[in-house]
């Protein structure tokens, strides 16, 4: 037996949105901050009461000195939590509340697909999501952005999907989750009035095209609109859409549009590696990153080694 404190506790992860393979960082902060606490690091497993059972990080039953752990290689969705302890005899801490990282890419085992496929949505029109996978037990998340508040949905009731009315407007996070699966995740706004950009919900693939629209509540299309990637103005595009014929990697951002002194909340639209040239992709999607970051002469050998080892992602 041991003494438990109600010391709130917070964590975060950085980065919130997964980069498959990549390191993710775990800081459990105590409210107030306070000295002295050793930190344990548990995956948040799902299970049949719309709640969580907490699994030890490997390597870490002991806790660490220090507030922050790295997760390596990550390649899945999850969910993490952290609690505290000190003192001899020891008093811990509760569990914080689980935090999440998602993953936008779709994978066969678990996925969520979004109808009509879309990220922004007016508060009059309604939405379904399915949730898909190895398991017939699924429950769909919802994550409210502005609020930080994690609700369980009601289970699918037509057709294995459910369908929700967006009644105000706010910006969420849905997944799936069953077992030990997540699905992967998608951002949704609702918006009450105004234009919206009609954007993929999906990580787009290279070389597919793409089109963005902007739309008013009536549904109708207007001319003159003038759409912007990172808030810089790209096109002025007289039937109201704006077309990618192949997606490059140089195509991810944040995207909005403006009509008639209305402009829709920006969306991020994510550019996938195709599965034949995983690894090429993202050699060059690097190369794009890096190309403000470093020595251009540097870069220029860099980009010939990428030409000479991955033809076939570049053609």
């Amino acid at each position: 037996y041991y003494d438990v404190v109600a010391l709130p506790l917070v964590l975060s992860v950085s980065p919130s949105w997964l980069i498959p393979g990549a390191s993710v960082t775990l800081i459990c902060h105590t409210e107030p901050p306070s000295a002295g606490w050793s930190f344990y690091w548990f995956k948040a497993v799902p299970n049949s009461q719309d709640s969580y059972t907490y699994e030890p990080l490997p390597g870490t039953s002991s806790g660490t000195a220090n507030n922050s752990f790295t997760v390596h290689g990550q390649t899945h969705p999850a969910g993490y939590a952290c609690s505290a302890g000190r003192g001899d005899p020891p008093i811990y801490t509760q569990h914080s509340r689980p935090t999440f990282v998602w993953s936008s890419g779709v994978h066969p085992s678990a996925s969520l697909t979004v109808n009509p496929d879309r990220v922004q949505h007016f508060t009059s029109e309604s939405l379904s999501l399915t949730c898909e996978g190895n398991s017939s037990q699924w429950r769909l998340i919802r994550f409210l952005t502005d609020d930080s508040l994690l609700s369980f949905l009601p289970p699918a009731t037509i057709n294995g999907s459910t369908y929700i009315k967006n009644e105000a407007p706010r910006k969420a996070v849905y997944w799936c989750e069953s077992g030990t699966e997540f699905s992967n995740a998608v951002n949704i706004s609702t918006h009450s009035d105004g234009v919206i950009l009609v954007s993929p919900v999906y990580p787009v693939p290279v070389g597919e095209s793409v089109t963005l629209l902007c739309v008013m509540k009536t549904g109708n299309i207007p001319s003159d609109v003038f759409f912007y990637k990172n808030n810089k103005l790209i096109e002025n595009e007289r039937r109201g859409e704006m077309k990618i014929s192949a997606v490059s990697e140089s195509d991810e951002g944040f995207y909005k549009c403006q009509y008639n002194g209305r402009e829709s909340a920006q969306s991020w639209m994510a550019v996938q590696c195709k599965s034949s040239a995983d690894f090429c992709c993202i050699i060059i999607i690097s190369v794009f990153i890096l190309s403000n970051l470093i020595d251009p002469w540097k870069l220029m050998t860099l980009s010939l080694l990428v030409v000479k080892l991955c033809p076939l992602s570049i053609s």
